[in-house]
């Protein structure tokens, strides 16, 4: 392999190095946008089912013994839907670091092949410089 052909193949996997990053950092922001599609609608619902539901608790409070049964009812809702929402905004952070992780992993296997590669044309050319050294200073 000449000089030129390794330096050109050099800058071939540093050029896919940087397409891989770029990649990754696409799909890091998509990933989160993906995330927020997936989880903020049901995120909002189940805020605005729950503040509903504290503000007929609250009323059905004052109310009293005529409303002891809705109070109840709205108590276990309520409830519910607390735990719903927890598990929704843990869920997408979960998912989203999972999604980060995955990335990240992929960059770091790709990114580490193309760095070999790089070493090994490196090495292969300065072999090669160094035979041409070698020529010049015998002829």
């Amino acid at each position: 392999m000449s000089e030129q052909e390794l330096r050109s193949q050099i800058a071939e996997k540093e050029d896919e190095i940087t397409r891989v990053e770029e990649d990754a950092s696409k799909k890091e922001a998509s990933a989160e946008k993906e995330i927020e599609a997936d989880f903020d609608d049901k995120i909002d619902d189940t805020k605005s089912k729950l503040e509903v539901g504290e503000v007929d608790l609250k009323e059905a409070t004052e109310k009293s013994k005529d409303w002891t049964k809705k109070m109840n009812k709205l108590n276990v809702e309520v409830s519910s839907l607390k735990k719903k929402l927890d598990n929704l905004i843990k869920g997408k952070a979960k998912a989203l670091n999972k999604k980060l992780d995955d990335i990240l992993k992929e960059k770091r296997n790709k990114i580490k092949s193309y760095e070999a590669d790089i070493k090994a044309f490196r090495k292969k050319l300065e072999k090669l410089e160094a035979e041409a050294l070698k020529k010049r200073v015998s002829e």
